[in-house]
């Protein structure tokens, strides 16, 4: 979009949750292509606009962050890939928004995220998924004692702020580690993040919604950077 340089984001359209029930409950291609008009004003250009705006304060935090203002860039598509999902509707209701640090996939690298739906307004930074790849780093990181050590540190400092943690994905100890290690709960994740969500609310509609993100982001700073460092070990 050519006037994305000259424009501010000033918040989502207070129609833009309106517009995500309307695709629940109208949930076809032919009524999306229909209607395509108004994602691109309600849901599209706005995104844009923030992922400008946002990319701009998060250089404060992380220089090289990457916040690439078009769709598969910073913005998730729209249209759902149904060949790996679950659910089968095609156009999604949750919009996705991402920003992130790496060379690596935009999904396995240390990203800051965002969405927003009719039920919820989400914003959670780390990764949320490990590849195979991904999670052989995790558990190779978390071997040294000071690497597993800060991220203990780090969790208890940012669940002590209120926000929340991942549930660990596996039961028993992976069996190269000694289950008496410091931390050992630590590898029982598939995944790294801490997140908070609300239900949506006036602060999704108002261009204060860049502040309220970047102290959120800039609280959940210590861990992103951790997960970041973890990655520079990815063998690929």
């Amino acid at each position: 979009m050519k006037d994305l340089k000259i424009k501010n984001f000033i918040g989502f359209p207070k129609d833009s949750i309106n517009f995500l029930t309307k695709i629940r409950n109208n949930n076809t291609k032919e009524w999306f292509e229909a209607n395509r008009s108004e994602y691109e004003r309600l849901i599209k250009e706005p995104s844009l606009l923030f992922v400008v705006e946002m990319g701009e304060h998060l250089q404060a935090l992380v220089p090289t962050i990457k916040a690439k203002p078009k769709v598969n860039g910073s913005l998730f598509r729209i249209y759902r890939d149904i060949r790996f999902s679950k659910d089968k509707t095609p156009i999604k209701s949750k919009i996705g928004i991402i920003f992130w640090q790496g060379v690596g996939k935009r999904m396995q690298s240390s990203s800051f995220y965002m969405h927003f739906s009719p039920d919820e307004l989400f914003f959670a930074v780390g990764i949320r998924g490990f590849s195979k790849e991904t999670l052989t780093a995790y558990r190779d990181y978390i071997k040294n004692d000071k690497h597993r050590e800060n991220l203990f540190c780090i969790l208890n400092s940012i669940k002590a702020k209120g926000y929340s943690l991942p549930i660990p994905k596996y039961k028993r100890v992976p069996k190269e580690f000694d289950e008496d290690m410091s931390h050992i709960e630590l590898t029982l994740y598939n995944s790294m993040y801490a997140y908070k969500e609300t239900p949506p609310n006036d602060i999704l509609f108002k261009e204060d919604l860049v502040d309220e993100a970047f102290k959120i982001y800039e609280d959940l700073l210590p861990l992103q950077q951790w997960i970041y460092e973890m990655t520079l070990t990815i063998k690929v």
